[in-house]
């Protein structure tokens, strides 16, 4: 991990100002969802978080070719925080039109495409790895390809994302020891200085564990990001 520091992720943002909070707050990554979810986006809807963030004012950040974690990092240098797109076994046309008319800074992929596909996109790729209930790490890391910094959540049956479900923090810091990684899946402000402490991720994932009866809350999103900021990330 080059970061000093754990980065962090808000996803499920759905209103401008929960937007800027974030970005004020530190965030390095908002995450807005285009696949099917209680927090899904309309385009308008994503356009005015991108507006809030000041994405429409500049061209939107290129790297060529597949990125990885480095790469993402000199993306933050120029600009912070980056436009996280989340989709779904959407296809790729429709992705690069939605990353290109939102100012998307990085494409998530949260459903069951192949890792060939990332290389397809216009845009740097956090990809989902959905770690099942007693898997070792040697099969988590078998799974993971190139061309994307993996994104490890539990595998919940029939639905995209964590759902809110942590999954066993060792695995995932043996993943970690190989490959930067994306911590997600029932993190909160409670949990998360423990889960960078033991997994010691190159960020973390959260959603509704900054949320107060479904709706983003600007308290719970200062106190994540300052405990996993301040949680060691280097023995």
């Amino acid at each position: 991990m080059s970061s000093s520091h754990c980065l962090v992720k808000i996803c499920g943002v759905m209103e401008p100002q929960h937007a800027r909070a974030a970005a004020a707050l530190g965030a390095d990554f908002i995450g807005v969802i285009f696949a099917p979810s209680r927090r899904q986006v309309t385009l308008g809807q994503a356009q005015k978080i991108a507006i809030a963030l000041g994405k429409l004012d500049r061209p939107p950040l290129e790297v060529q070719g597949p990125a990885t974690a480095a790469d993402i990092e000199r993306l933050l240098e120029r600009s912070r925080p980056l436009l996280v797109g989340v989709f779904a076994d959407q296809d790729v046309q429709t992705i690069n039109a939605i990353a290109r008319e939102c100012r998307l800074d990085i494409v998530q992929l949260s459903g069951s495409e192949p890792w060939e596909m990332c290389a397809q996109l216009s845009r740097p790729v956090f990809k989902c790895v959905k770690v099942r209930p007693g898997q070792m790490a040697a099969s988590v890391l078998a799974t993971i390809g190139e061309g994307a910094v993996p994104l490890l959540e539990p595998y919940v049956p029939g639905v995209y994302g964590g759902a809110g479900r942590e999954l066993d923090w060792a695995v995932a810091a043996q993943v970690a020891r190989q490959r930067p990684v994306v911590l997600a899946g029932g993190l909160h402000p409670g949990n998360v200085g423990e889960a960078v402490r033991i997994v010691r991720p190159w960020a973390v994932d959260v959603s509704s564990g900054v949320e107060t009866e479904g709706a983003k809350d600007v308290e719970k999103i200062r106190s994540f990001i300052l405990t996993a900021k301040a949680a060691p990330t280097i023995s």
